[in-house]
């Protein structure tokens, strides 16, 4: 029974743990990228703005926004990092993303165009040593060609605040600048795409291919799914080599139903004897045996859900507490997105393992059940 409890709780604790990582890391990266985005190839958008009123008139979209996106290069003294330069419309920004509420010092309205302020993920601006007011050299890498060469453009931006999305990869890598001065840093007549933002971001990738159909063939449309598609799909392959190896300590503890009740009925082989002499059939002495296991397996698999849903329930404070004890953090943010242990158990998950369970528990049963029904009463009397 404890060995079955086990392989429950075990189960339901690290698949809980598995979709908390999984909604976490989702939430925290769409809090930075848009549910759809509609764009062209390294280039401006013809008539964006005949595209933005176009994807609007679908009734899943509820917020457009343009952008313009480029890899740049960012230094302060010594310190150059790689990183995503977005340029933005402050006023439609918030439309389509949780950045506005992420931004510390400043508000997302104070990007001007002219001025040239940049805003910078909290992990990048730590890297490159930049405080707030302080100046940092944005290097394009489209340069311009001159009698001595090709010369990369370089310009001067003012940091004006920091914002912290919860997502090492995006804190650590993505500028923010307004899409005025990106348009004139990156020499394009126009925004490169727009981002949209949707009723149901589960519905992203069929409303992203009805956008599709409905604008020009050279017009590209990715959804958030595409974006992280091998991301999410290994997650999701893992979980479910975890769920199976994990299963197989259910299945040794219902291994060891099998040998504890073969023990019982070696045991008790005289009085299933006596039993039959007394008139007991054969499908009722199988039936003692199975009952007997199958209350074995509901009692542990009972037991495994209830300490399991507690175990995954409390993870929040159970874990800091292994940390303290352990002194060094046990999920380093730079590797797994987040610092934290994220739970959430789903009835998706708990029921089939309950059932699993249960019928592993009720085939272990059949092979004793059916030994103790061939006892033969005189064989088993001969030397009572």
């Amino acid at each position: 029974m404890i060995g079955i409890a086990l392989g429950v709780m075990a189960l339901i604790v690290v698949l809980s743990v598995m979709n908390g990582f999984i909604y976490q890391v989702r939430d925290r990266m769409l809090s930075v990228v848009s549910h759809v985005e509609v764009f062209a190839n390294n280039a401006a958008l013809p008539d964006w703005r005949g595209v933005e009123q176009s994807v609007r008139r679908n009734p899943a979209v509820i917020g457009a926004a343009p952008y313009i996106n480029a890899q740049a290069l960012l230094t302060n003294g010594e310190s150059v990092r790689g990183a995503l330069v977005r340029g933005i419309d402050p006023a439609a920004e918030p439309q389509v993303s949780e950045i506005a509420s992420q931004v510390r010092g400043a508000q997302l309205t104070e990007l001007i165009e002219g001025e040239f302020g940049v805003i910078l993920g909290g992990e990048l601006a730590r890297t490159l040593g930049l405080l707030r007011g302080e100046k940092v050299t944005l290097i394009a890498p489209q340069g311009q060609v001159t009698p001595a060469g090709v010369v990369p453009r370089l310009k001067q931006f003012t940091v004006i605040a920091t914002f912290d999305s919860g997502h090492f990869e995006y804190d650590s890598s993505l500028a923010l600048i307004h899409i005025g001065d990106a348009a004139r840093l990156f020499r394009v007549d126009g925004p490169t795409g727009v981002r949209l933002k949707l009723t149901d971001l589960e519905r992203a990738p069929e409303v992203a291919g009805e956008i599709a159909k409905s604008l020009d063939p050279g017009v590209l449309v990715r959804d958030w799914g595409r974006q992280n598609r091998s991301y999410f799909a290994a997650v999701q392959i893992e979980k479910r080599m975890m769920f199976i190896i994990l299963a197989l300590i259910v299945a040794v503890a219902a291994f060891n139903l099998v040998s504890t009740l073969v023990m019982t009925v070696t045991e008790k082989q005289s009085d299933i004897a006596i039993m039959r002499t007394l008139g007991a059939s054969p499908g009722s002495v199988m039936l003692i045996f199975m009952v007997q296991g199958a209350l074995i397996g509901i009692l542990g698999t009972l037991l495994g859900v209830a300490s399991g849903l507690l175990v995954a329930n409390n993870l929040d404070t159970i874990f800091p507490a292994i940390e303290r004890i352990a002194g060094f953090p046990l999920i380093p943010k730079d590797i797994y997105f987040i610092s934290s242990l994220p739970s959430d158990p789903r009835a998706s998950d708990i029921v089939p393992i309950a059932a699993i369970s249960m019928v592993l528990s009720l085939v272990a049963t059949v092979y004793p059940s059916w030994r103790a029904s061939r006892v033969k009463p005189a064989e088993a009397l001969r030397y009572d």
